[in-house]
């Protein structure tokens, strides 16, 4: 069930599940946002730059969609943070390919 499992932050305190899914629902559409402001500047320009981030920013809702909508209590038990470090990873990547591409 969604939102079934207790949140805790940082701190060590238990956040209520209503605010625990409002944050985590602001984060998810930040990163959406986001992501689709890329493919929009993507669309305009055709650099690949931008449709990496754009597909990497969409990793990172998932990221943060899904403890929630799996209803893992830490994201060290179920894998989810391989998302946000294949999301940073493609970031890293996409800006070491278009910098050396510039030495050419």
């Amino acid at each position: 069930m969604l939102f079934e499992t207790p949140i805790v932050n940082n701190s060590g305190t238990t956040l209520p599940h209503q605010v625990a899914g409002f944050i985590t629902g602001a984060n998810t559409v930040g990163y959406l946002v986001a992501g689709l402001l890329f493919l929009k500047f993507w669309r305009r320009t055709k650099d690949g730059l931008f449709l990496t981030f754009a597909f990497a920013f969409g990793l990172m809702a998932v990221n943060q969609a899904a403890p929630s909508l799996f209803g893992i209590p830490d994201e060290d038990l179920g894998g989810v943070y391989l998302l946000r470090l294949a999301a940073f990873l493609l970031i890293i990547w996409a800006i070491l390919r278009k910098n050396l591409a510039r030495g050419r």
